[in-house]
């Protein structure tokens, strides 16, 4: 079973159009249009049996309508191998309203992204978040480290999120990217062992630039296959969740990056499907 925790959708209406704004934000190519029904044909021909859907709230002012919006579509999307995540915003007034509407029709969990949401990790807005998601049993995925997109500031830093387990001790919080985005010293160093999950997205291989761009993205060296593999055993195999970041990676081509790892084909299996699965509580074949 493979499953990506790590992918993102938008309105088919407008997902052409966003995706060509956010590529000349962090002149990277996207390999789908960023729609459903792309990812859906992505994941079919990759051989992914499911993807997590992940919306970024940008305003306050968003959460009530896209989260509607994605309730609506929620048997839609599962018929499509689609599992999508719900959102919320650090200045949403009924943070706990919202994620108990989320929790009552079966979405298992909600994404933040300090960078494009202005606030950083360790706000009291965010751990207030944390929380109120721990008591209602909810997953919390985060961006973290640097976005390609916003990189003059860490809003998820290795020690913003250290004081955020300290202070709130959040009992299933992802860290996208291998917990920090071109912090990967930081992170084996003092955050590998932590009780989070880390996810692969967008952090093995090179990235691929946007055609239109008139000068190379920001970027860092991504995790070379040994320095992976070294992170992911440091950290523990089984919370290390295989994501793409999808439509910003191709899956098969992640797929074929995460296969040639030098993991055994036991730890390949936890990471592929078998840590998310357990996560998100989805019955594994033969179990």
């Amino acid at each position: 079973m493979i499953i990506d925790f790590h992918t993102h959708t938008f309105p088919k209406k407008v997902s052409a159009s966003v995706m060509e704004k956010l590529a000349a934000v962090s002149l990277t190519a996207p390999f789908t249009d960023g729609s459903a029904d792309e990812l859906a044909a992505s994941m079919k021909r990759a051989g992914v049996n499911w993807s997590v859907n992940l919306p970024v709230m940008t305003y306050a002012g968003q959460v009530e309508k896209v989260n509607s919006s994605l309730i609506a579509q929620l048997e839609e999307l599962r018929e499509q191998g689609i599992i999508t995540f719900g959102g919320i915003h650090p200045d949403y007034e009924d943070i706990r309203g919202e994620l108990k509407r989320l929790k009552a029709v079966g979405i298992p969990g909600i994404k933040l992204h300090p960078a494009y949401q202005g606030v950083d990790f360790d706000d009291p807005r965010v751990m207030r978040i944390l929380d109120c998601a721990t008591e209602l049993g909810l997953i919390v995925i985060t961006h973290a480290g640097i976005d390609i997109g916003l990189y003059d500031h860490d809003h998820c830093s290795v020690p913003q999120i250290l004081r955020v387990l300290k202070e709130v001790r959040p009992e299933k919080l992802v860290l996208a990217h291998m917990g920090g985005w071109a912090r990967w010293d930081a992170v084996e160093r003092d955050l590998a062992g932590a009780p989070v999950w880390l996810d692969t997205a967008f952090s093995i291989g090179p990235v691929t630039p946007w055609p239109k761009a008139d000068r190379p993205p920001f970027r860092t060296m991504n995790l070379a296959d040994a320095d992976f593999t070294r992170l992911a055993r440091k950290h523990g195999i089984d919370r290390i969740l295989f994501a793409t970041d999808s439509p910003w990676e191709d899956q098969a081509d992640y797929i074929e990056r995460m296969e040639r790892m030098p993991l055994t084909d036991a730890e390949k299996q936890a990471v592929f499907g078998g840590n998310a699965a357990a996560l998100l509580k989805i019955p594994q074949p033969g179990c």
